[in-house]
């Protein structure tokens, strides 16, 4: 059985997954109308909704601006999307961003590669996903399931009146049972994303009364969201590079936690992928 996909140019967005016969993909048309952004070049919200770079202001939006732009298609369901007045107008450098979606039976694989065209000065940016799965986690029998057992594992709580990150960490074992398991409830997500960091795991299965649903691989990313909304048919997985600003953190964009730094002409590979199941 092999996965069947759908994608669009705007914002090189995955718009449907197939398997077995059954979308796993969330449709955007409730509660949430997106279905898989791309975050780039920041993760999350900015503290100003400016970033400073070069003692020069720059607006850029929550998540960045990827997911709101038209892609080239270079392939069945690669993209390409390069720097141009627009882009410049919120972030200073030059570059191509490239999605590339494969599929390997049962696994689907998100490929991004980032390329600063910048030619005098080191690219900084950041990177994450964010595809929706349909889930009816409101049932309260749905769990995700950590590949290790987590004794150091923390949460980076979210300020909900900000939508920022709190900068007093949380011990994960707090809401994960037995240093593996994550019960699903209804009010899960009252407090918007739950954001684990300092995990041994690099992936985690979601279940719904003990019958696996997916696979989710995050090996090269650092931090781990899952989100979704009060009733919602459907569960996150973010893997991150970064993170949204914190409460406490500048203006200054070379400052932000994880962010990377990327050399003129040097490029930036990152994957994960989810394996789905019958």
């Amino acid at each position: 059985m092999e996965i069947e996909i759908q994608t669009k140019s705007l914002g090189a967005e995955l718009t449907s997954i197939k398997y077995n016969g059954e979308e796993r993909l969330h449709d955007a048309n409730t509660f949430w109308d997106q279905q898989s952004p791309i975050l780039f070049p920041i993760v999350g919200k900015l503290r100003y909704d400016k970033a400073l770079i070069n003692n020069k202001e720059f607006p850029i939006p929550k998540h960045g601006f990827a997911m709101n732009m038209n892609f080239e298609k270079i392939g069945e369901h690669s993209y390409k999307l390069s720097s141009n007045k627009e882009t410049l107008e919120k972030y200073p450098y030059e570059f191509e961003l490239y999605v590339n979606y494969t599929t390997e039976k049962n696994k689907l694989i998100f490929n991004y590669k980032v390329i600063n065209k910048t030619k005098d000065q080191n690219m900084l940016f950041g990177i994450g996903g964010h595809p929706a799965f349909k889930c009816n986690y409101s049932n309260e029998k749905c769990t995700v399931e950590f590949e290790e057992e987590e004794n150091d594992i923390k949460i980076i709580p979210v300020d909900i009146n900000v939508c920022l990150l709190s900068d007093k960490f949380k011990d994960g074992n707090s809401v994960i049972k037995n240093k593996k398991i994550l019960e699903l409830k209804k009010n899960s997500f009252e407090n918007d994303a739950i954001i684990f960091t300092d995990m041994k795991s690099k992936s985690v299965i979601l279940k719904d009364n003990g019958k696996k649903l997916l696979k989710f691989n995050f090996e090269k990313f650092k931090y781990l969201g899952i989100w979704s909304q009060e009733s919602a048919p459907f569960v996150c997985f973010e893997p991150w590079y970064n993170t949204p600003d914190y409460v406490n953190s500048t203006k200054e964009f070379k400052d932000k936690k994880n962010i990377i730094e990327l050399g003129p002409e040097k490029e930036f590979n990152i994957n994960f992928s989810v394996e789905f199941f019958k």
